[in-house]
């Protein structure tokens, strides 16, 4: 099977920060593995030397990236590599894809993953626009060019079951029929970030680190994180490692969002709280999450999916969460929170009893054993079928 795999990449600066790029960086190679031909269209490479790349321009903003594809450039392209699937990363230029297949002559199937969902659901069935999608009152039509691109797809994949019930609904209520489309496909783990939990963290009697490794948008509810932060490590039994997982971002990012800075500088006036970098190096960010106790979930309302999540678990850190989204579904329950008392109760528990760390660790290990690469492109190549 030839597969074109298109790419936006909104961090071009720190590819070890857009995991858009990492999930094609991981699942490329595993594809090629199970036979298929890979071409990645993107701003920068991703997989290995068997995977086709085309170089493509980069957004000057995420709204670029869903309102300005290149049908030109799409038609050339796939008259170039004949694909039999065609996959839209960014479902929204699903309706431009299909209009270059139609020019281009091609009876390519055309897949969309929705990578990131520019909506939630309240518990009350509400609709709830995505605040960093909904700048200049933007909100709206993108939700609408998303249902475009979710009619225009053959198939259309998502990351979890959460992901699966907020995107049939949304159909539903903007009339478009999924039929048969839908499929779930979990994003791949990173194999180098893989530890057994015997081996995970140091034990309790030390200052345990717990480890805050997302992105720090005001929309993943950074806010509520930086609040209780003060409360975690008030008792003195706990530090903090926050990621600073950016750098310093191009100023057509900070001119549109400069909500990661100013919560940086929020977070590095605190008592017993590290801002640290990976630098883009996936060995020191290992190192960093090695060297922790626990992680610690985003506040984010909308999340379908976390690879930062992901990559604490996979390292055999448990992970304690609020109960938000595909966070409440994938987070062992015993390790979800309400209120700032019980994530303080919890956290303290799995800095200082062993026996309750060391069972919720091989937990969260395992909980990512069906997220293999291998075993994810078997089920990529399935749905693509």
């Amino acid at each position: 099977m030839r597969v074109l795999y298109l790419l936006n990449i909104s961090n071009p600066d720190r590819l070890s920060a857009d995991s858009g790029w990492i999930f094609a960086d991981l699942l490329a190679p595993a594809l090629a593995d199970a036979g298929a031909k890979v071409t990645v269209a993107a701003p920068a490479p991703a997989g290995d030397a068997r995977c086709g790349f085309h170089r493509t321009k980069v957004p000057g903003t995420k709204y670029r990236a869903r309102f300005s594809a290149d049908i030109d450039e799409l038609v050339a392209l796939i008259r170039a590599e004949r694909p039999d699937a065609v996959v839209a990363n960014q479902v929204e230029e699903a309706p431009a894809v299909r209009t270059a297949l139609l020019e281009a002559g091609s009876d390519a199937l055309l897949a969309g993953y929705c990578h990131y969902l520019p909506f939630s659901f309240a518990n009350g069935g509400q609709l709830i626009l995505d605040p960093s999608m909904n700048d200049a009152g933007l909100g709206r039509p993108i939700l609408l060019v998303f249902a475009a691109g979710l009619a225009a797809c053959d198939r259309v994949m998502v990351h979890s079951s959460t992901a699966a019930s907020w995107t049939s609904a949304a159909a539903d209520r903007l009339t478009v029929d999924l039929g048969g489309k839908l499929r779930v496909v979990p994003a791949p783990r990173d194999e180098r970030l893989v530890r057994e939990p015997t081996t995970a963290g140091p034990v309790s009697g030390t200052q345990a680190i717990g480890i805050y490794n997302h992105r720090l948008y005001a929309h993943y509810g950074t806010e509520r994180f930086v609040d209780l932060a003060r409360e975690l490590v008030a008792s003195g039994l706990i530090r903090l490692r926050v990621m600073d997982l950016f750098g310093k971002r191009r100023v057509e990012r900070t001119g549109l969002n400069d909500s990661p800075e100013r919560m940086r500088d929020k977070l590095a006036t605190l008592p017993h709280v590290q801002i640290v970098s990976d630098r883009g190096d996936r060995v020191r960010y290992r190192r960093l999450l090695a060297g922790a106790r626990f992680g610690i979930a985003p506040f984010r309302p909308g999340c379908p999916w976390s690879m930062s999540v992901i990559d604490c678990q996979s390292m055999g850190l448990p992970v304690i969460s609020p109960r938000l989204g595909w966070l409440a579904e994938h987070i062992d329950a015993d390790l979800c929170f309400t209120t700032p008392a019980e994530a303080v109760a919890l956290a303290e528990r799995l800095a200082r009893d062993d026996e309750f760390h060391a069972v919720h660790a091989k937990r969260a290990h395992a909980s990512t054993n069906e997220f293999a690469p291998a075993l994810v492109a078997g089920r990529y190549l399935e749905a693509i079928s």
